[in-house]
């Protein structure tokens, strides 16, 4: 047989494959791109959609409007449709497997009866300060501005009328779920970002449930919060199936057919392990986009609470450190923007992956503690930091050596700047041992820089696969054909997740590991004492120009 043979029979066979309905779907709505990755039962990548959009301020809220969520929706699907049609020369009518990932936390309320009753307050959202700090105390843990809980105690201290009539809180991957399969659940990762998680790992903490109802205020509340939260299930559990409604919302044009498994509803966070499989004890991820978070899975609990340290799991249930930053390549990819419309100018255009290999590239080749440059990414406030209210800031002594290298450099330490101090207590202060760190995200495009960068921060190794630039679609694809393989039953494979993705997914895939330099880590200690020392530079900067 010859190679065009075998390449057309390859083609031949994965076209039979979508032709049959037995590819897998992850979607993925982060914070600046809704994306979709379709997948064969192994992870291979058959296509690929994805859908730019932004959050809006309204009313003092970051929010997305459910219009825009689910137009967003089906323009990333009918972007994903049209790849598989170029690719393998199919139409897309059926699918064996779904699973819906999207950003965590955050607050969307409802009726009983599906009414929305306050805008999606995102994440980003950092007025809950009080509400958190009450609910830390009143629960024993540590609970971070951004989870659900603390939106929702901060909604019935101040008053708002629409509380009393709450039947539904979810969160976003839990909404566009209900809206394809009629069912309210939630995949244990992303309900850890709602309300604690039992020691069991599959579903919410009892006791900690009767302490927030003893709260007061709560107890004159006409509903139990046990009963509004959604569903918890693990990975490989029943989610339901994609019902005609839900079908045509996801492809209006009426093409696709209902039927398909779903996975539970994950978090970005949860799908990011799973795409970079690190969902063993030892191992962590760093997931790098708009805003940036690491997940440690613990061998052992941690000494107590830490304001720090967010404490969720796994898909899988088990228990998970996670280290949050609301800031991360946003202010990277402002300035890289500038220097592709200096390129303009010049008559030389830069596509994006040219632009950032030659930029990261000349960072690279900077001093290692980036000449005495420091830069604050602080498109929002900061908890990692303290820094309420955040301002991107460039800042520099007069003799320190500002060349274009040192200011890439200062910029990708600036990514990671705050993530650093925050691992700092988890790694050095809590003693959590880590073999390797697995990233991924765009800014790990180009290879070797911005993961010797972290490797050096974190003092640690750190690993890039293949698909390092595909996120969390990419690992809710993952999710989603495991899902369908516990419907099928055994087929003599380890039924755990773990095994799955080391055995179907991960066993042939190439990674690039970079281990800490000793240079790089000396230098990237003198500049985060730099930074440190300047933060007070930073919060006064948001102080002085709210």
């Amino acid at each position: 047989m010859t190679h065009a043979d075998v390449t057309s029979a390859g083609r031949s066979g994965t076209a039979s494959f979508l032709a049959e309905g037995r590819a897998h779907l992850g979607l993925e709505l982060g914070s600046t791109r809704i994306k979709a990755a379709l997948v064969d039962d192994r992870g291979t990548v058959l296509g690929t959609g994805s859908h730019a959009w932004e959050n809006q301020l309204v009313e003092d809220s970051w929010t997305y409007s459910l219009e825009g969520v689910r137009a967003g929706v089906q323009d990333c699907y009918a972007a994903l449709v049209r790849d598989v049609q170029a690719r393998h020369g199919v139409e897309l009518t059926q699918l064996a497997s779904l699973g819906i990932s999207a950003m965590m936390h955050g607050y969307l309320p409802f009726a009983a009866d599906g009414t929305q009753l306050a805008p999606f307050r995102t994440w980003r959202n950092t007025y809950t300060t009080d509400a958190a700090g009450e609910l830390s105390e009143a629960l024993g843990l540590n609970i971070p501005l951004r989870w659900s809980i603390a939106h929702l105690l901060h909604a019935i201290r101040g008053g708002e009328e629409h509380v009393r009539e709450l039947g539904q809180l979810t969160t976003l991957a839990g909404y566009v779920h209900r809206e394809l399969t009629g069912r309210s659940v939630l995949g244990v990762g992303d309900a850890s970002g709602m309300f604690p998680i039992s020691a069991a790992g599959d579903g919410y903490d009892h006791e900690l449930l009767e302490r927030f109802a003893a709260l007061d205020g709560v107890a004159a509340m006409p509903w139990s919060l046990r009963d509004v939260l959604p569903e918890v299930l693990v990975a490989g559990q029943d989610a339901g199936t994609l019902t005609a409604d839900g079908a045509a919302l996801l492809d209006p044009s009426g093409t696709l057919r209902p039927g398909a498994i779903a996975a539970p509803p994950e978090g970005d966070a949860g799908t990011g392990m799973v795409a970079t499989h690190a969902i063993a004890p030892r191992t962590g991820n760093v997931s790098a986009g708009t805003s940036a978070f690491a997940m440690v899975v613990l061998e052992a609990p941690l000494s107590g609470p830490r304001e720090e340290i967010d404490m969720v799991t796994t898909p899988a249930g088990d228990p998970v450190a996670m280290i949050h930053t609301n800031n991360c390549a946003g202010e990277l990819d402002a300035w890289l923007g500038l220097f592709g419309r200096f390129a303009d100018l010049l008559g030389r255009p830069l596509d994006s992956e040219e632009l950032y290999g030659l930029l990261f590239g000349a960072g690279a080749e900077g001093d290692a503690d980036a000449g005495g440059v420091l830069s604050f990414n602080y498109l929002s406030g900061e908890h990692q930091t303290a820094v309420p209210s955040g301002r991107p800031l460039l800042v520099r002594e007069q003799e320190a050596r500002f060349t274009l290298e040192n200011f890439m450099r200062s910029q990708l330490y600036g990514a990671f700047g705050a993530l650093a101090v925050g691992m700092e207590a988890l790694l050095k202060d809590e003693g959590v041992q880590l073999d390797v760190m697995y990233a991924h995200g765009g800014i790990f495009r180009t290879a070797g820089v911005a993961q010797q960068v972290l490797a050096d921060a974190l003092a640690t190794p750190v690993a890039v696969g293949e698909g390092a630039g595909e996120g969390g679609a990419w690992g809710m694809a993952l999710l989603a054909a495991f899902t369908a393989q516990a419907h099928r039953g055994a087929d003599g494979s380890d039924s755990t997740l773990r095994g799955f993705l080391a055995e179907q997914v991960f066993a042939s895939q190439q990674l690039t590991t970079l281990d800490p330099d000793e240079a790089g880590m000396a230098g990237h200690a003198q500049w985060l004492t730099g930074y440190r020392a300047a933060l007070p530079v930073e919060r006064l900067a948001g102080e002085l120009l709210d």
